[in-house]
């Protein structure tokens, strides 16, 4: 049938009010559950699109929501791990009927700060991807009336999920001790201005004493968060180290496939000579040769967890919400480790 639909054709044709219609798409009011699920199955089969300008003048919204992806902190879109959590994220809010928008320093010939754009562009609410402890204009939208959630910055105010640094760090080391039976580790952390590799960083500091393990040299820190990075602090800690490390922790995958490759050019064998472990479980890290032992991150979880919780604030803006939402990891075992 091939004509333009409303919530009252589409109520006519489901035998419900118009105001049923309205409740289950919009997501107000008391609509059973069954209720709600036909409806939802019959607009998605025959395609029927809400009419968001009649939506924003009642409620006053624009149902868009914000995205920084902080270029100064030398992450792309292209980097797998974040980009992967986005994409989740914007599934979800889609199906919430919200739409995304990239927040920009520029508009036309105009310098704006985030919190004017935002205010500019009327936005609901702002996702923090990738964020920059340096970047000011960050704090000044934390600060700000607008609800904020981030997958990536701990700050004062900001709305965090994130996963259980700590328990990924301690899954390593029980691994290490109780299966591979190795003594001698290193660990290569991301950039400093991360706080979820600082995380990273003070628990590997707590149970390499905790388990008693030797440390055959201070953390190397990569420059950036890629693969070349990783490359370049493979050679650091082999400079540095007063013995070989049995088992070399890297705190992403990204750097440690890097750390496999210039362990490969070097001609050490992966896990003969040296064993490597990673952190995110990024799409590649089971391709890669060796494939890569790491401790999985629940991107999709994490992803939806922040769009949850940013629809959340944006519905109930005063209502008191944790801060905080920390996630459970995994250690994946593949070809970079073993028992010798």
């Amino acid at each position: 049938m091939n004509k333009k639909r409303t919530i009252y054709t589409i109520a006519k044709e489901l035998s419900l009010a118009p105001g049923t219609i309205s409740k289950v798409i919009n997501n107000t009011g008391n609509v059973s559950d069954q209720t709600r699920e036909r409806v939802l199955t019959y607009i998605k089969k025959v395609g029927y699109v809400p009419n968001n300008s009649a939506r924003m003048l009642k409620s006053k919204r624009t149902y868009t929501v914000g995205i920084v992806f902080t270029e100064e902190s030398d992450v792309g879109l292209e980097h797998s791990f974040f980009s992967s959590i986005l994409q989740h994220f914007k599934t979800y809010v889609e199906i919430e009927g919200y739409e995304l928008s990239f927040i920009v320093k520029k508009l036309g010939q105009h310098e704006l700060s985030y919190y004017e754009w935002c205010m500019n562009k009327r936005v609901d609410g702002v996702y923090i991807v990738v964020g920059n402890y340096n970047d000011s204009g960050l704090f000044e939208l934390v600060e700000s009336d607008i609800p904020v959630v981030s997958t990536d910055m701990l700050l004062p105010k900001l709305h965090t999920v994130i996963s259980d640094n700590d328990q990924g760090v301690k899954l390593i080391f029980d691994y290490i001790k109780d299966e591979l039976n190795l003594e001698n580790v290193a660990y290569i952390s991301g950039p400093k201005s991360s706080k979820a590799f600082n995380e990273r960083v003070d628990a590997y500091h707590k149970y390499l004493n905790e388990y008693k393990m030797n440390q055959t040299t201070d953390v190397v820190y990569a420059e950036s968060f890629g693969f070349t990075s990783g490359y370049n602090a493979l050679q650091k800690v082999l400079e540095n180290s007063k013995q070989k490390p049995d088992l070399i922790m890297v705190a992403s995958d990204e750097i440690a496939l890097g750390v496999l490759k210039a362990l490969a050019d070097m001609q050490y064998k992966v896990p003969e000579d040296v064993q490597v472990i990673g952190f995110d479980d990024i799409a590649f890290a089971k391709h890669f040769t060796p494939s890569l032992t790491t401790i999985r991150q629940d991107k999709k979880l994490l992803g939806e967890t922040a769009a949850k919780r940013l629809i959340e604030l944006m519905n109930n803006p005063q209502k008191d919400i944790s801060e905080i939402i920390k996630l459970p990891v995994k250690l994946i075992k593949r070809e970079s480790t073993g028992k010798k």
